[in-house]
């Protein structure tokens, strides 16, 4: 074990000397050939979670964005986490924005993109999650493309082509890097867009649920609408949330970059929002938190805010894969330190100290 982790801070400390994507290549090509840390299954009766329906042996997930195009399923199934979301994925291939478009903040613990939905299109990523490994919870987030006539059916389109390969699928209408995406978040638009993605749903031969990825910028009437919207189109989850285009408190040198932040300095604004959709939605509608975690005293924080489960990505970045498996087994720990006998018994038990 000892010699792994050495083995992995080394191959850590070349792929942060390198440019940013191009290390983010050579990562997942690393996944691919088997040198990414691979427990398997980590689990216990603490640590299993029914989210919605979909039966994870613990509650920590990849967040999409790591895995665009469905390349490293075979490895990611093994890495430890309890779900796994790769993505997004739009109708036709599209390059995204204009090179270089990710950043590192080492001095914040985070990262700025403005990739633009760059992936392999709905077709290419359908036929590899058609090969996908079975023992593995597997979601895809839901994409449009930037020069779409109709950005709302896209969405509806990506899920009729590769819903029969999914365990669950999210809109995501909240990244910062296609231009005007983030107006679909809007009452009227965002329930006439879910209301096609049920639709297509519906033509699957399995009911996989439906997700929804917010932004952590919206206000509290927006936020109110998005709670009701999501109640009357039957969305089975909300996951608060994506990347932020606030730069409050930075002080890395790429901080003025545009895009979306990512990474240490979203924790508190995205467990705020969790907490208060918490409370608006009074439990009725699960979610999933993401946004700044690096540890297990993190995942256990949006846990007791009020999130079934959490997801994380920049912090591997930063920490290496093995760092999944860490967060796990101590959060573990700390469900059993606090006398909770399953995740379940945590959830939103701290919720107020975050309103």
């Amino acid at each position: 074990m000892i010699l792994k982790r050495g083995l992995e801070a080394f191959g850590m400390n070349v792929l942060r000397s390198m440019d940013p994507e191009k290390s983010h290549g050579l990562a997942l090509k690393a996944l691919e050939m088997g040198l990414g840390n691979a427990p398997g299954t980590i689990t216990s009766s603490r640590l299993k979670t029914n989210l919605v329906g979909l039966e994870l042996p613990n509650p920590v997930g990849l967040a999409a964005g790591f895995d665009k195009n469905a390349t490293a399923l075979a490895a990611l199934s093994k890495s430890g986490f309890g779900f796994i979301e790769v993505g997004a994925a739009t109708p036709r291939p599209q390059p995204g924005n204009p090179k270089p478009r990710l950043f590192r903040l080492t001095e914040d613990k985070a990262a700025i993109n403005r990739f633009g939905f760059n992936n392999d299109g709905m077709e290419t990523i359908g036929a590899r999650l058609a090969h996908r490994p079975k023992d593995a919870v597997i979601g895809l987030n839901l994409g449009a493309n930037k020069d779409s006539e109709n950005r709302a059916e896209d969405f509806a389109r990506v899920l009729a082509h590769c819903g029969a390969h999914l365990d669950f699928a999210t809109v995501n209408v909240s990244s910062p890097n296609t231009e005007k995406l983030r107006d679909l978040q809007g009452k009227a638009a965002l329930s006439a867009l879910l209301a096609g993605v049920m639709e297509a749903r519906e033509g699957l031969d399995r009911k996989i649920p439906v997700f929804l990825k917010i932004a952590p910028d919206l206000t509290e009437t927006e936020l109110s609408e998005i709670a009701e919207v999501a109640a009357e189109s039957g969305l089975d989850a909300i996951i608060a949330s994506n990347t932020t285009l606030s730069r409050e408190g930075l002080v890395s040198a790429h901080k003025d970059q545009a895009g979306g932040l990512s990474g240490a300095p979203l924790f508190e604004k995205s467990t705020r929002v969790l907490a208060r959709l918490s409370k608006l939605t009074e439990g009725t509608i699960p979610l999933v938190g993401v946004g700044g975690v690096s540890t297990a005293e993190q995942a256990y924080a949006k846990i007791c805010a009020g999130a079934s489960a959490v997801q994380l990505y920049t912090a591997l970045v930063f920490s290496g894969f093995s760092l999944a498996e860490t967060i796990i087994r101590d959060l573990d720990k700390l469900l059993q330190n606090d006398g909770f006998d399953n995740v379940s018994e945590a959830v939103g038990s701290k919720r107020e100290g975050w309103l």
